[in-house]
């Protein structure tokens, strides 16, 4: 048999048991609507996940202003209209410890899984002050020129903006080793000032129920009539950096994505620890690390562990319940 007619043969031989293995080209691949992206891998997480690249989403690649009248949301407009927004590009490249040659390579090809999982092993938890993903997306992107990988709604929806293997900006000195996620939540507060959770919160008749401000016309919130409760209805307060704040508790529906989110990331980025800095005595560290502990940790942190004047993810974060669940979820 001639040399040509045989790899013909194999040819259609390899292609034959694709077929009936029930793979055929132009096959589209299925998706369930719960992964997240690392380093162009797809990884189910059980929770509702929308990407950049799906209908609803935020695309942290785009360089136009999201929310902004179309006709003028290009660059040259943005550039003009905010100067707070002094790059097209949100984020960057994880470049920091890389020689020449994988620079070179990176910038150009992407990472590899293996290759990423050396250099992540941080995940920062902020709270955004928002008070919606979709707020919270407006500002970061379109006014601050800022970007984060994940925004979890109210309702527990997880907005993926950007593919892992991205240095986001969002916590300075911890973004090349980091993935960051903004939980949308109004804040804490001193609590002198509680009055500020007003808008935001109000007692129904079957308790502390979620409001918005009038100024917030569009919530954006993916759950049709969602009604959202504080998972403790009591405001919470305590100390963060040495000041007494005051805050209400994140959703259940928030909490339960969370913990899902953080079990999927220590599969995919097993450098994650399911764990968070805790003093000689076990007990949660409230304040800024030092730069050595900083150095030293690996696995989640608050925004405050990383930057002595941010006060996120706030008192009430609940982190023990939140590493348990996760611990739970990944056996």
């Amino acid at each position: 048999m001639r040399p040509l007619v045989v790899l013909m043969t194999w040819i259609l031989f390899l292609s034959a048991g694709c077929v009936r293995r029930g793979i055929r080209p132009g096959d589209p691949l299925v998706r369930k609507g719960d992964e997240i992206v690392v380093a162009g891998q797809w990884f189910h997480t059980g929770t509702r996940v929308v990407t950049w690249m799906d209908p609803g989403g935020y695309d942290a690649y785009r360089v136009e202003r999201r929310f902004a009248e179309y006709a003028k949301s290009d660059w040259a407009n943005t550039e003009q209209a905010d100067k707070a927004v002094e790059t097209p590009n949100r984020y960057g490249l994880r470049k920091d410890g890389l020689d020449g040659a994988m620079l070179e390579r990176v910038r150009g090809g992407g990472w590899s899984l293996p290759e990423l999982q050396e250099r992540i092993d941080q995940f920062v938890i902020h709270f955004d002050a928002s008070g919606t993903s979709r707020r919270c997306f407006e500002v970061l992107h379109d006014r601050r020129g800022l970007s984060v990988h994940f925004m979890l709604d109210l309702d527990g929806t997880i907005y993926q903006t950007l593919d892992l293997k991205e240095r986001a900006w969002h916590a300075t000195t911890a973004n090349s080793r980091s993935v960051g996620i903004e939980i949308a939540q109004a804040g804490a507060f001193p609590v002198a000032q509680r009055r500020n959770l007003e808008p935001w919160y109000t007692n129904d008749g079957s308790g502390i129920r979620l409001t918005f401000p009038d100024w917030l016309k569009e919530t954006g919130i993916a759950t049709p009539g969602f009604v959202g409760r504080p998972a403790r209805p009591e405001p919470i307060i305590g100390k963060v950096q040495d000041s007494e704040l005051i805050q209400y508790d994140f959703t259940p529906q928030q909490y339960a994505a969370l913990a899902r989110l953080v079990a999927t990331l220590n599969r995919a980025l097993p450098k994650i620890r399911i764990d968070y800095p805790k003093d000689t005595e076990g007990k949660l560290v409230p304040r800024a690390l030092s730069a050595d502990q900083l150095r030293a940790h690996t696995g989640l942190l608050g925004h405050y562990h990383v930057q002595p004047g941010k006060v996120d993810p706030g008192p009430a974060f609940n982190w023990d319940w939140v590493v348990q669940e996760a611990n739970r979820l990944k056996k």
